[in-house]
């Protein structure tokens, strides 16, 4: 570990306190936030992507946060550029950099040093397989992947994202090579990073998915429909089209559907990503996982989490 930066990442699914408990304890270890949220890097989308406002941030530095705006596509490997850049300059001037996000595909990226390759694209694939999937859904998206590359097939099921993977068959048609093959070779040079893993879940499903529909019915108070109305009425990239909060109110906005019709959709959409962000950080090992439910106050909570990065 001789030599590598030494970084905090914390994550978790959506609603489960990590803003809080990530500021907490980069007040007390001199660290500054690197956002790993794939939302929350667009500008004008406030209330939808939970982005911590002022004072929430405690007077704690926040990178790569509301810096684009929406109709500007964002990759993993922008992201993994950027937030290089942001931890080198982080620990440059003796901080802790702490990522902090439930954005799993970002984090891993990120933290297991992986190197993107200029892969070609053909629009002309990528839509005719949009196309196959809006007629025969995402199943039949997967055994075509599964014919020529099972293990990704298998890790992208528990996804269950077309975006995904069409980007995965269209890969292999272009390029001849499998997505596993190219996860496998990015891989191959060593992380410059030294990381303590903290995840934050719930035993309790239930309770996560109480403070889901909690934050949905405070989103809407604090004034969602209209932030909905404003970013539907504007262009908007591949990336931030995918952002749960508006797309599921555009009916009421349309006026084809009742306002609490839509906001329980919403509600369903926001507990099944938290479902499968859940599903991916269940992966990793190396997560020291801290159960929310497990203490009677943040304070406990806080205390559990000090102790792991003070004692490793």
């Amino acid at each position: 570990m001789q030599g590598k930066i030494k970084v905090v990442s914390i994550v978790g699914p959506t609603a489960s306190g990590k803003t809080k408990l990530s500021v907490a304890l980069a007040q007390h270890f001199d660290g500054e936030i690197v956002s790993a949220d794939s939302m929350q890097i667009y500008r004008e989308m406030q209330i939808a992507t939970a982005k911590p406002d002022r004072q929430e941030m405690g007077g704690v530095p926040h990178h790569l946060m509301d810096f684009l705006p929406p109709d500007r596509a964002y990759s993993v490997a922008d992201f993994v550029s950027d937030a290089r850049k942001a931890i080198e300059d982080i620990a440059s001037r003796g901080k802790l950099p702490f990522i902090v996000g439930g954005t799993g595909l970002y984090v891993d990226s990120l933290l297991n040093n992986v190197k993107f390759t200029e892969a070609k694209r053909d629009e002309a694939e990528s839509a005719r397989l949009r196309a196959l999937y809006d007629e025969k859904g995402i199943d039949h998206l997967l055994a075509i992947l599964a014919e020529f590359d099972r293990e990704s097939a298998e890790r992208l099921a528990e996804e269950r994202n077309p975006k995904r993977i069409i980007r995965a068959i269209e890969v292999y048609r272009t390029s001849g090579v499998t997505l596993t093959e190219q996860n496998r070779l990015s891989r191959a040079e060593e992380s410059p990073y030294s990381p303590i893993k903290l995840g934050l879940f719930f035993r309790d499903r239930e309770k996560l998915y109480s403070r889901i529909n909690l934050r949905v019915d405070m989103m809407l108070s604090q004034g969602l429909i209209d932030e909905a109305r404003e970013v539907l009425s504007r262009p908007l990239s591949d990336t931030a089209v995918m952002a749960i909060g508006y797309k599921e109110l555009a009916p009421f906005i349309r006026g084809e559907l009742p306002l609490d019709e839509c906001v329980e959709t919403l509600k369903r959409e926001t507990r099944r990503y938290a479902k499968r962000q859940i599903t991916w950080f269940k992966r990793d090992p190396e997560i020291n996982r801290l159960y929310a439910d497990d203490y009677t106050s943040f304070e406990e909570l806080y205390l559990a989490a000090e102790s792991i990065i003070g004692h490793l």
